[in-house]
């Protein structure tokens, strides 16, 4: 088994019961597909099984691409490359399939990345089907008036449906992590708000998540010019905290951010 390198945070998945799953939440034949982090390629052998249309697989470690590239030739076409360096949208012209056993460290960053740059009229992807940290996946598919409901949860939220396929044993992995993972399915969605800038709905999260515990009164005031009347407008109890209001209202507090700066 090739030495995993814990800078590039590398786990390879090595349970044929759960790399099997994996490949048959949806259907893959005749899809074009990409896979993030192939690794040692156990998964990319499985894939390869269900006659994808076209496969292509981007690998940061160079080592492991070269491997990759030795092993599969012209079947996969391997990109040595981070893939937060690279422009997504370009990778193909048809919709893309995308596996991923993305590393721990940088999951939510890569996620965050995908959302804000998916094009408002086209999707560059069709499918995520991705593993990360059960901690991470919770905050992903929670709910308001949960605990681990939060700006992760409102994101993706925000164009994506989201389905939990199954926790996952640190024991399918090696070498171990010290955490157990989450599959998860997203799905662009077809019908949501445009923002005439995604970032604005991450700020108004980050403000109003600063202080969790604490009532919202403080960071709406902040934001809106003290306008009360703008909360009594959207229903909103200004005694509440973050984690009491839902997607919608995250979503129109971003619209009525926007109209303030016209």
């Amino acid at each position: 088994m090739k030495k995993a390198k814990k800078s590039l945070g590398q786990n390879f998945l090595v349970d044929e019961n759960i790399i099997n799953k994996i490949i048959n939440v949806i259907d893959i034949t005749n899809r074009n597909i990409l896979e993030v982090g192939p690794g040692t390629g156990n998964l990319t052998k499985e894939i390869l099984k269900k006659n994808p249309n076209s496969f292509l697989a981007i690998e940061k470690d160079n080592n492991l691409a070269k491997e990759l590239k030795k092993r599969f030739q012209n079947k996969v076409n391997i990109i040595n490359n981070d893939i937060l360096k690279i422009n997504e949208n370009s990778l193909s012209v048809k919709p893309l399939t995308v596996f991923g056993n993305l590393p721990y460290n940088i999951s939510t960053e890569i996620l965050i990345k995908w959302i804000m740059n998916m094009d408002y009229k086209k999707s560059w992807f069709n499918y995520l089907i991705l593993m990360f940290q059960k901690e991470v996946a919770d905050r992903i598919v929670s709910n308001f008036n949960n605990r681990t409901y939060g700006r992760l949860s409102i994101i993706a939220n925000w164009r994506l449906k989201i389905k939990k396929i199954c926790d996952i044993s640190c024991h399918c992995f090696f070498p171990k992590p010290k955490v157990e993972s989450s599959l998860l399915l997203l799905e662009p969605k077809k019908n949501f708000l445009s923002f005439e800038s995604p970032k604005n709905l991450e700020k108004i999260t980050r403000i109003f998540f600063m202080h969790r515990r604490k009532k919202i009164k403080s960071p709406f005031l902040q934001i809106f010019n003290k306008d009360k009347h703008l909360a009594k407008k959207l229903g909103i109890d200004l005694d509440l905290r973050p984690q009491n209001l839902d997607f919608d209202t995250y979503f129109e507090l971003t619209k009525e951010y926007e109209n303030l700066r016209c």
